[in-house]
């Protein structure tokens, strides 16, 4: 190792410390082999796609608007950087529901991962767990929540739960999250009926009914137990039970049941009002997850940026906040953080590496996302995640 690369390279103090050991490769004629910038990475991500999964991965609801709504939320926000702090020493970790994590993110949920990548969750579990970030493992995955868990390894996992019909599956998809290791569940409110997407519907394509994205529920137990022949001999028969049984319409008064039959810490994904914080934590709630389902599910909704400080404001100090939809950078990180959130879930951008290479293309947008969330922080005056208050960013349109 040179006298350069000993103090700059890969395994410096610093996640930001990465990007030298892409300039000492750089030096050395090795080039990066993905783009690092986030515009050009996605770019290369959809052309590496064929058109059906590349429009579902990109499409939304209707005109697209509330997509666009989530972007241009981020660009109505300005950071603030301070000056003359100490940031020599610094560090992203933080500590979420009892668990101590390198840094405030988590990979979103994302089903039917395996249109993407041959590999799918397994990929992007292997990904995130080089560098001991969560992966929250969804109902609609294409593999079962065991084999995401193994390939998660050591590192600290949720579980995603489409609440079922049938209260014998919903009760076994907690027992296996349980049994599994998964440390909490996250219950997706916004998805009780699919919305109009007419870039799927133009290509007449929607992989459940092909029999993707439904390994959690054939590799259950109680869905099983109601089909005549095992889901392997008779994909349609699986197919047409699992639309008769998925996603069930839920209550506030419903969240009982589901804490009856759990001690895991539950969070609420899809809150975009203050009033539903403040009612899920009258009722025992653990967290609330501030999204639109990445612009997937409402034509013309709230941006989740927009909504995310009202609602930190309505959970205060006793429910943790988390946040996605939109994020599309480390200095978005940043200004998720400042608005309130403890922690923020990537969604697209990790697909993004998924479809280029894997599971070292997720591990490496992880890289780009926590080298980039460290030098911003830094060069915002901050040396913890938790330093990034309100006052370190600015409406643009209030400057």
């Amino acid at each position: 190792m040179s006298e350069l690369e000993a103090p700059l390279g890969r395994e410096g103090p610093h996640h930001g410390d990465w990007q030298y050991s892409l300039y000492l490769r750089g030096m050395a004629g090795d080039a990066p082999a993905h783009a690092t910038a986030w515009d050009e990475l996605e770019r290369s991500a959809a052309a590496a796609l064929a058109p059906e999964p590349q429009g579902y991965v990109w499409g939304g609801a209707g005109t697209g608007d509330t997509m666009r709504a989530n972007l241009d939320a981020f660009r109505r926000w300005r950071l603030v950087p301070r000056m003359l702090r100490d940031i020599s020493s610094r560090s992203l970790a933080t500590t979420l529901l009892g668990t101590e994590l390198p840094a405030p993110v988590l990979l979103a949920p994302v089903g039917v991962q395996t249109i993407v990548h041959p590999d799918g969750e397994l990929a992007s579990a292997r990904g995130a767990a080089e560098l001991g970030v969560p992966v929250v493992a969804s109902t609609a995955a294409d593999r079962s929540l065991e084999q995401i868990a193994e390939a998660a390894g050591d590192a600290p996992r949720w579980y995603q739960l489409y609440w079922p019909k049938d209260d014998a599956i919903t009760a076994s998809l907690v027992r296996r999250a349980e049994a599994a290791g998964y440390g909490a569940l996250v219950v997706t409110l916004d998805t009780i009926e699919l919305a109009w997407r007419p870039v799927d519907l133009a290509h007449g394509y929607l992989p459940f009914l092909q029999g993707t994205g439904l390994a959690q529920f054939t590799s259950d137990p109680a869905f099983r137990a109601a089909l005549d022949r095992p889901p392997e001999e008779d994909v349609p028969a699986a197919v047409g039970h699992w639309a008769q049984v998925v996603n069930r319409v839920v209550t506030w008064e419903d969240l009982a049941e589901l804490r009856s039959l759990t001690s895991l810490p539950i969070l609420l994904k899809g809150i975009l009002h203050p009033d539903d914080a403040r009612k899920a934590q009258r009722r025992g709630i653990d967290g609330v997850i501030v999204s639109n389902h990445g612009g997937r599910q409402v034509d013309g909704a709230i941006a989740a940026l927009d909504a995310l400080p009202a609602i930190a404001e309505a959970a205060g100090d006793d429910m943790t906040v988390l946040f996605d939809s939109g994020i599309r950078s480390g200095a978005d990180v940043v200004k998720a953080l400042a608005l309130g959130a403890d922690a923020v879930l990537l969604g697209r951008p990790y697909l993004w590496g998924l479809a280029l290479d894997g599971a070292s293309g997720v591990e490496t947008v992880l890289r780009m996302l926590l080298a980039e969330l460290d030098l911003t922080l830094a060069l915002c005056g901050h040396a913890r995640p938790a330093e990034a208050t309100r006052d370190a960013v600015v409406r643009s349109d209030q400057m």
